[in-house]
This record gives structure tokens, C-alpha cells and sequence, in this order.
């Protein structure tokens, strides 16, 4: 029994998670309750297979998580996001996009995701991404006649862009871990001069991944609107023009909506790919962007001011409480032994490499049903990621693959995030039901592109080695 505690403690720790109590607490206490359990049986002379040594190293791990430098871009990212959200700028560029291909069958969801992927590369932020499109064109969607399986469907998959396409917090979390995971790896193979893989490393090779799922969603919807035109009808210009309420032409409404945002995202973006910044130090450009953006649309005064920070804030904390509580449980799961257990079952499996990568993503997307992406990203990750990059698997690689199964885990029922906020601002006559179903073919266009990254790993390489 006891030499199973390490997968004793894993299922304990999702089974807690499931109950809804708080991430944080629910990682520290339970990993807190097992290393007593440890302690306590080896103090009356059970050997429990724990190596208290390992609890020694907290206090540097702590400190470590304190003074890392890329986890500034953090606060940084969501502090742009929250103020991009307040300034309207989305608003003003949907409604342009919509007078723009509106007029097609299919062109108001082409425009949700279009809009939608401006905002993921300039907030990053998937809640404020869903919440904004549902509130601003699900009910100019539902009144043109558009399908609510395909509304709602478009909104709250393009709202998950926001996890591939950079500058996203996911990435930046996710880069992190794998940057430890992958110095570990090296070390673990006796190199000790490691390399490392950055965040910025990561922001390059999900462009073109994240650029073809917004292909992906566009030519769905385009295919949808073909096939079934009652399920996207083309809406009247001058009717949608009168219920938007503007009066100016659609040039100078994209002028107002679309630049903005473009230079934001250069300057953030562009930065980081020249290699002229790093990503902590494009987020404090992007933040900085992102209040003069505010300013100059006069959405700014004090009381949204003090929301905005107060948001960033509550975000924040929630982060390092969170990577708090997973560095406690990975040093617990380590001290029962976990670690090797997990290295001899991949080394066991066959197929191999292959064949331990199809499990480790096979789970983290089973998991993606009940847990969190950032839950996956600081409990999981840690503990595969070593052992899949020592069998010589290209780190950017995994670190995309890995980004776009925590993608699908926004959509996936019962928990999944994206249909919440979704749920939270759409109308009462759209049913939960629809939704949901609204999202499968998004769901296995994200697989598809997985399968696409398996077959043409260069997708995501290609980008990171030219620089």
C-alpha cells in the first residue's frame, strides 16, 4: 500500500480539487497532510518510503518562486489585458468588423474570431476575451438568425485563443516550468551546462500554430454557412449600420477600432521576436500601451482605475498561491518516490517515447474535463515534463502541444471555463445544452491541430530557429 502513495496522493489531490475548494489550499494542505503522514510513520518505525530531506529545499524554492524575473510578466500581462477590456477598443472593432463582413453568410462569426484573435494578442486573458464577445455580439448573432449551437460555439472557442496566441499567460506559466523541467532533464543526463528554452521561445513557436487555428475556426464557419445557410445568414449592411448606432463610415471605424490595438501588439509582440526585449520587459510596454489606450478613449478615471488594479491584483495572487501550493506538492510527491515510479512506467511503456507522449497527452486532456490549466500546468507538467524531455523531445515542441491540450480544457464540460463565463452573459433562452454542443467541432478542430503537430513538428520549431 504505502509504495503506491505518490498515486494515492495525485488522486487525492484531484478528488479535493473536484469538491471545489480552493486550489492553493487544497495542493498545500493535502501535500502538508501526506508529508505528516510520512513523518509520523517513519517516527514510529514504519518505513513509508518518504525522504523528509526533500522538504528542506521549500524555503528555496519559495524565494525562488519570489525572485524569478519572467514571472513579472504576470501582473504585467494581466494588468494590459484588464485595461484593454475597460478601454472598449473591442467594441469599436467588432462593430467595424461586423459592418465590414456582415453582409456574407457566415461573416458575423468570421468577424467574432477575427476580433477575437486581436484580443487574445492583445490581452491574453480568455475570461475577459469570452465575456466581451458574448456581451457585445451573441444577442446581434441570435437577432440575424445565427444558429445558438454556432454562436456560442465561435465565441467561446476564439475567447480560448487567448492560451496559444501570444503574449498569453498560459505561455508564460507554462514556459516557466518547462524551462525548469528542461535544465532538470539535461542534468538528469549529466550535461552541466545546460540550455534553456524561454518564454519568448514560446511566444514564436505558437504563432503559427495558433494563426492556423484561427484559419481553422474561420473556414468551419464559412463551411457551415455553405452547407446550412439558414445556420448563418448574411445580415442586412444598413440595418446592422442603424442597430449599432453609428453613423461614420466603416473605414473610419476600423482606423479607430483596428490601429490601436495592431501597434499595441507590435510593440509588445515585435519587441520580444526581434529579441530587443524580454517578454517581463514587453509586458510593462504592453501595460503601458495598454493605460494610454484607456486614456486616450476616456474610459479611465479613478473608480475603474482602482477595479483594474484590484483585478490584477486578485489574478495575481491567485497565480503564486497556486505555484506556492504545486512546489510544496511536488516536493512531497518527489519525497514518496513519484518521480521514479513515473520514469520506470514511461521507460515500461511500449512505443516508447511515442508511446509515453500519447499518454502524457491523453491524460492531461482526460484531466482538462475537472482540473484548471493552471492547476495541470503547476502539478502535472513538473513531474512528466523532466522525464519526457530526457527521452529527447524537443522542448518547444512539447511546451505548444502541451498549450493547446490546456487549450481544449476551457471547452470541455463539465468544468470547462469558457462555457461558464459564456453561460454567465448569455440570455436565458440559450440553454447550457447548446453550448455545449456548440463546442464540440472547435474541441476536435484543436485535437486536429494536435495531430498536426505530431505529424509536423516544424509547425511549431520552425519559427524559434530562425532567431
Amino acid at each position: 500500500m504505502l509504495e503506491f502513495m505518490p498515486i494515492i496522493l495525485f488522486a487525492v489531490i484531484c478528488i479535493v480539487l473536484m469538491f471545489g475548494f480552493p486550489v492553493a489550499l487544497s495542493l498545500a494542505g493535502t501535500a502538508l497532510l501526506f508529508a505528516g503522514m510520512g513523518l509520523g510513520l517513519e517516527a514510529i518505525g514504519i518505513d513509508a518510503n518518504f525522504d523528509s530531506g526533500y522538504l528542506a529545499a521549500l524555503p528555496n524554492r519559495l524565494y525562488g518562486i519570489m525572485t524569478n524575473q519572467t514571472l513579472l510578466a504576470v501582473p504585467l500581462f494581466v494588468l494590459m489585458g484588464v485595461l484593454l477590456e475597460k478601454s472598449k477598443v473591442a467594441e469599436t472593432l467588432l462593430d467595424a468588423m461586423a459592418l465590414l463582413f456582415g453582409a456574407m453568410r457566415g461573416g458575423l462569426g468570421i468577424s467574432v474570431t477575427l476580433v477575437g484573435m486581436l484580443m487574445a494578442a492583445s490581452t491574453g486573458i480568455v475570461g475577459a476575451t469570452v465575456v466581451t464577445m458574448g456581451l457585445m455580439s451573441l444577442p446581434t448573432m441570435l437577432k440575424r438568425g445565427y444558429s445558438t449551437s454556432l454562436a456560442t460555439g465561435t465565441i467561446c472557442a476564439t475567447g480560448t485563443l487567448g492560451q496559444i496566441i501570444p503574449p498569453s499567460i498560459a505561455l508564460v506559466l507554462l514556459g516557466d516550468v518547462l524551462s525548469s523541467a528542461y535544465q532538470q532533464a539535461q542534468l538528469d543526463m549529466g550535461i552541466f551546462s545546460p540550455k534553456t528554452v524561454s518564454v519568448g521561445d514560446l511566444f514564436m513557436g505558437a504563432l503559427v500554430p495558433g494563426l492556423l487555428l484561427v484559419v481553422m475556426y474561420m473556414i468551419y464557419v464559412a463551411l457551415v454557412a455553405w452547407l446550412r445557410p439558414h445556420m448563418a445568414p448574411a445580415a442586412d449592411r444598413e440595418e446592422l449600420m442603424a442597430e449599432l448606432g453609428h453613423t461614420s463610415g466603416i473605414g473610419m471605424l476600423l482606423l479607430k477600432g483596428l490601429v490601436p490595438p495592431v501597434v499595441l501588439i507590435v510593440a509588445v509582440l515585435g519587441s520580444i521576436l526581434s529579441g530587443f526585449a524580454t517578454p517581463t520587459e514587453a509586458s510593462a510596454v504592453g501595460a503601458f500601451g495598454a493605460l494610454v489606450l484607456a486614456l486616450a478613449y476616456r474610459q479611465l478615471d479613478w473608480a475603474t482605475l482602482k477595479d483594474v488594479l484590484r483585478s490584477t491584483t486578485h489574478v495575481t495572487t491567485m497565480v503564486f498561491l497556486i505555484l506556492i501550493g504545486a512546489a510544496l506538492f511536488s516536493l512531497v510527491f518527489r519525497a514518496y518516490g513519484g518521480e521514479h515510479m513515473v520514469t520506470e512506467l514511461f521507460e515500461a511503456m511500449p512505443g516508447g517515447v511515442v508511446g509515453a507522449t500519447i499518454i502524457v497527452m491523453l491524460v492531461i486532456f482526460l484531466l482538462g474535463f475537472i482540473l484548471d490549466f493552471i492547476e495541470i500546468t503547476f502539478v502535472v507538467v513538473p513531474i512528466v515534463g523532466p522525464i519526457l524531455l530526457a527521452m529527447g523531445l524537443d522542448p518547444i515542441w512539447l511546451g505548444i502541444m502541451i498549450a493547446i491540450n490546456l487549450q481544449t480544457s476551457f471547452l470541455t464540460p463539465p468544468f470547462g471555463f469558457a462555457l461558464f463565463y459564456l453561460r454567465g452573459v448569455a440570455p436565458p433562452s440559450v440553454s447550457t445544452s447548446a453550448i455545449y454542443r456548440g463546442v464540440i467541432p472547435f474541441i476536435l478542430m484543436q485535437l486536429g491541430m494536435l495531430l498536426m503537430l505530431s505529424f509536423f513538428p516544424q509547425l511549431a520549431t520552425w519559427l524559434p530557429d530562425q532567431f
